[in-house]
C-alpha cells in the first residue's frame, strides 16, 4: 500500500530472471550434486511416457507435493498483501517443505534410473 504500484517491481523482476538465469551461468561443471540429480530426476520424470519408471515411482504424491508447495506461495501472497506474518511463515514453510521433498523424489528417481538408460548415465559427469 505505501509503494503503491511499485509492488510489482519485484515480481517483474523474479519473472525476467528465470528467463535471463540460464543465459548468465555456463554449464555446470558437474551433475554429481544434489541439486543437478534434482533436475535430472525432473527430466526423467517428464520423459516417463516414452521410458517407464519404476512403479515405486509412478505415484501420485509428486502432484501433492507440487499442489502443497503452490498453496504455499499462493497462502504467502495472501499473507504479504494482508500484512499476516504468521501466514507468510506458514506460507512460505508449505512451499518449501513442499518443493523440497519434491526434489528429494526426483533425486531418488534419477539416482534409480540412471543406470538403466544410457542416456540418462551420460547426463552424470
Amino acid at each position: 500500500m505505501w509503494i503503491g504500484w511499485w509492488c510489482l517491481a519485484p515480481g517483474i523482476v523474479s519473472v525476467l530472471w528465470m528467463f535471463l538465469n540460464p543465459v548468465f551461468f555456463k554449464k555446470p561443471r558437474s551433475t554429481k550434486n544434489w541439486a543437478s540429480k534434482a533436475v535430472l530426476g525432473e527430466r526423467v520424470f517428464l520423459n516417463r511416457d516414452k521410458v517407464k519408471i519404476p512403479e515405486k515411482h509412478d505415484i501420485p504424491l509428486h502432484g501433492i507435493l507440487n499442489t502443497l508447495s503452490s498453496l504455499g506461495m499462493i497462502l504467502a501472497i495472501w499473507a504479504i498483501v494482508y500484512y499476516s506474518v504468521w501466514g507468510a511463515i506458514l506460507g512460505v514453510a508449505l512451499a518449501y517443505i513442499g518443493k523440497s521433498w519434491y526434489l528429494d523424489r526426483m533425486v531418488w528417481l534419477y539416482e534409480d534410473m540412471k543406470h538403466d538408460n544410457e542416456v540418462y548415465e551420460s547426463w552424470e559427469y
